[in-house]
């Protein structure tokens, strides 16, 4: 077990760091809900077919509705809104917006019958992510996003916030959102084979993300002739690599072990997507992106750090030994 959890922290650790800049490199030239609602279609039809082909039982209604607002939430509200970003936002920086995410677990995690306590270190590295992250929104354009916020968080608010404005507050909005499906992954009746409930949450929220972006237009506007050979291979890495093999280790790390721990991937993610953005698409390291970021780690360690978690239990001696 221990193994199968390391490897599964690897994947997700790296893989999905390297996801964003292949979601720039796919938006630049297909839609971003229809590249996402028919990645997670995809992997998912895939997956469910595995799964019942490795004999998991058919899931009922119940296991249905629970994944379908998983996959609303971590889908829908939070991958497809991170493509839809990425349009006007350096991958680099919208990993380490979306690195924020961890905080909205923390405080997410205040409510329920699993409540976490919050103590002065926690509360202290809360507020310097929330800082961190204060530090990237008033001032994008330095970070990454050209042209946001040249005036600061209050000009942005007004009548000259920069087009990326929008889509950096947004992004804040995806990590509240992959924040709660991750609490609630483990509160709702997911099927217990995890390769299963992947791919419904996979299926259930491509479905509903394609019919956002057909609502939105994206369908009726989509000419596949303009898709260049280099977004089809971005998209198909994100079918493979991110969906099938990323998603499945995270929704299965999420049901053995705590969602706090979880999301330390936070820590590996937006490193990996600032050098691949920087190495291999020219992305700027502003000023502010320099600044922000290790506020934000820093405010990570504190929120996460192991003191914070559960301890195991310790087995006696001589249960240890054989």
């Amino acid at each position: 077990m221990k193994g199968r959890i390391l490897a599964a922290f690897a994947v997700v650790y790296l893989v999905w760091g390297s996801t964003y800049l292949a979601i720039r490199v796919a938006v630049a030239t297909l839609p971003p809900f229809l590249l996402s609602g028919t990645r997670f279609v995809a992997a998912g039809l895939l997956l469910y077919a595995w799964a019942r082909v490795r004999g998991a039982p058919v899931p009922g209604r119940r296991e249905w509705l629970a994944s379908l607002a998983i996959g609303i939430l971590l889908v829908a509200g939070a991958n497809a809104v991170v493509g839809w970003a990425e349009q006007q936002v350096s991958s680099g920086l919208a990993a380490l917006i979306v690195a924020g995410m961890p905080l909205w677990v923390a405080l997410f995690q205040r409510v329920g019958p699993d409540t976490k306590p919050l103590g002065a270190a926690r509360v202290a590295g809360l507020l310097l992510g929330f800082a961190g992250l204060v530090v990237l929104l008033s001032g994008g354009g330095a970070a990454g996003a050209a042209g946001a916020c040249p005036g600061g968080l209050a000009a942005c608010l007004g009548k000259h916030a920069s087009p990326a404005t929008i889509p950096m507050l947004a992004l804040v909005g995806a990590s509240m959102s992959w924040a709660l499906g991750s609490v609630l992954s483990r509160r709702v009746p997911l099927p217990a084979d995890k390769t299963l409930a992947s791919a419904m949450s996979m299926l259930a929220g491509g479905v509903v993300t394609l019919g956002v972006g057909a609502a939105a237009g994206e369908l009726a506007a989509f000419e596949p002739a303009r898709v260049s050979m280099v977004s089809v291979a971005a998209w198909a890495y994100l079918v493979v690599f991110g969906s099938m093999l990323g998603f499945t280790c995270f929704t299965w790390l999420v049901s053995v072990v705590d969602p706090t721990r979880v999301a330390t991937y936070a820590y590996v993610n937006p490193v990996v997507a600032l050098f691949l953005g920087w190495w291999l698409a020219g992305e700027p390291l502003g000023a502010r992106t320099l600044v922000a970021a290790p506020i934000i780690l820093v405010g990570l360690v504190l929120v996460l750090r192991p003191e914070a978690l559960p301890l195991p239990r310790r087995r006696p001696r001589a249960e240890v030994a054989a």
